[in-house]
């Protein structure tokens, strides 16, 4: 192999290389965004929850002592 064929095949490798980066670079932006999308979405959903609770918390902060076991 002469030297101007061995830098032709390293320039090669290199491209590939850098194809191989730049498609996993997008398919981790796009996996980034999608999760942001789902925490977005679930950040919504417990604020929903949250002011559908109250500010007193779940059902008026009730006692396990208050209520009665099912057998009774």
């Amino acid at each position: 192999m002469d030297e101007h064929t061995a830098l032709e095949a390293r320039i090669v490798e290199l491209e590939l290389k850098a194809t191989y980066a730049d498609d996993l670079l997008d398919h981790l932006n796009q996996l980034v965004f999608r999760q942001q999308q789902q925490i977005e979405g679930l950040a919504r959903e417990l604020a929903a929850l949250r002011q559908q609770q109250g500010p007193d918390g779940p059902s008026g902060a009730r006692s396990l002592l208050d209520e009665r076991p099912p057998h009774y």
